[in-house]
């Protein structure tokens, strides 16, 4: 069987391709990368229109095609059981399922004001209301969900779907100097120091400077 191909868009600025990636990385996978140039419709969809549900990221697998970052997910549970990328308890499985699909569908504000970007840094960054409220929301996500299970992911000893979900988020934190108490700095910590994190943040760095109208503040 060939092997599996994960179609992904820039990994500086793409939050919806990072999660899909993640995912596969988390899932054991062994895949293949096809990256879509810059001026391609689909990637500037996925970037500037921060929508939820573009065909990248997209992996097919064994003559099958899953797009949607949640879809992924759960094919990549049904194909790799054992690598828990969903809780094995029903409680924090439905748990988990609710959190990563209120990443998946909400937090707009902050998107839009606080877009991925690896390569950038903004000290004291100003963070409008609206914005302030979507990350609020985040971290009492975070603290509630590494409270019940006692960490250090957010479901237990190892990574899942969920965390994969709010990986951008954490960078995006990063970019903007969001302040953050010990517990949630904590959990950023330990997101931005697993492997594959490592691994994809060296390749965003490694990216050329192609999409100028990204750097601005929207």
């Amino acid at each position: 069987m060939a092997k599996p191909v994960l179609t992904i868009s820039s990994k500086n600025y793409g939050a919806w391709s990072l999660r899909g990636w993640l995912m596969c990385r988390l899932a054991g996978l062994d895949f293949a990368e096809k990256i879509i140039p810059p001026d391609d419709p689909a990637m500037k969809a996925e970037m500037l229109l921060l929508s939820s549900s573009m065909l990248v990221p997209a992996l097919e697998h064994g003559g099958i095609k899953v797009w949607d970052t949640l879809a992924i997910g759960e094919y990549l549970n049904e194909i790799k059981p054992k690598a828990g990328l969903l809780p094995a308890d029903a409680k924090a499985r439905a748990h988990c399922r609710a959190i990563s699909g209120e990443m998946h569908s909400g937090f707009s504000s902050m998107r839009s004001s606080l877009p991925m970007n690896l390569k950038a840094r903004f000290p004291n960054f100003k963070i409008w209301s609206r914005a302030q409220t979507d990350i609020d929301r985040v971290v009492s996500i975070w603290r509630e969900c590494l409270k019940a299970c006692g960490g250090p992911y957010l479901f237990g000893k190892q990574p899942c779907i969920a965390d994969a979900m709010y990986a951008p988020v954490v960078t995006r934190f990063m970019t903007y100097d969001v302040s953050l108490d010990n517990v949630c700095a904590a959990y950023c910590k330990r997101i931005l120091e697993l492997p594959a994190m490592q691994e994809w943040i060296q390749a965003a760095k490694q990216e050329p400077e192609e999409i100028d109208e990204l750097d601005a503040e929207f």
